[in-house]
């Protein structure tokens, strides 16, 4: 992989939790208070977690369980739980680069979760924000992602998607998005299927050249 890469996009599609707001603390805290209630091995539940729905986390741990309202229920802490919170650093100066139009958010947590973080780390909340509560499919199928493209207008090809989870990178190439992998939560072995791999989203600039968001890569080798 190359030192620099260049990505030309009629818009930009983000993940939020690793990508822009770094909520790793509340959500590791939740899990696990979660997994204690139902005896359960945090360790392994943590592996599914990030980058799936609450929900689908849920069926495949405690199937038994009421899967849409304990789903609910630990939406409702993670919501409520903000010590911890963090935008990551350059995620403010990239999604205020970008045309308002331009840009939106796939997310696997629930739209008000999302909202709420946002909010608490000073980001911008999109006019796009396809949530957890938007979809019957999540990552890795490409639903979220094609929802995103749709609710903006732009075809799914001209889209590039920034992600941190192998789902969610499967999730843009399936889509027919191309997709840059920012590490964080996985290795960079993990997330080697994306079109380029950097440390973070501030290893990433736009510019806007003849019509089109150019997206200036720093890549992880």
């Amino acid at each position: 992989m190359p030192a620099h890469s260049l990505l030309a996009a009629a818009a930009v599609l983000f993940d939020l939790d690793g990508v822009l707001v770094n909520s790793r603390i509340p959500v590791e805290r939740q899990w696990r208070r979660w997994a204690a209630e139902h005896a359960l091995d945090p360790g392994e539940l943590l592996k599914v977690a990030h980058g799936h729905r609450t929900i689908e986390t849920i069926r495949q741990f405690a199937p038994q369980l009421d899967v849409e309202a304990e789903a609910a229920e630990i939406e409702r802490r993670e919501t409520e739980d903000k010590d911890g919170l963090a935008a990551i650093p350059g995620a403010r100066e990239l999604v205020t680069s970008l045309p308002s139009s331009r840009w939106a958010i796939a997310t696997s947590g629930g739209k008000m979760l999302a909202t709420e973080r946002l909010r608490h780390v000073g980001l911008p909340v999109p006019a796009v924000l396809v949530s957890a509560d938007d979809v019957t499919r999540g990552k890795p199928h490409p639903e979220p992602y094609l929802k995103a493209a749709a609710g903006l207008g732009v075809p799914p090809e001209l889209c590039v998607v920034i992600e941190d989870a192998p789902y969610g990178i499967t999730a843009a190439h399936r889509a027919g998005m191309k997709a840059i992998g920012v590490l964080g939560a996985y290795r960079l072995e993990q997330i080697q299927e994306a079109d380029a791999i950097t440390g973070s989203v501030a290893g990433i600039h736009a510019t806007w050249e003849g019509g089109q968001i150019m997206l200036h890569v720093s890549c992880k080798v």
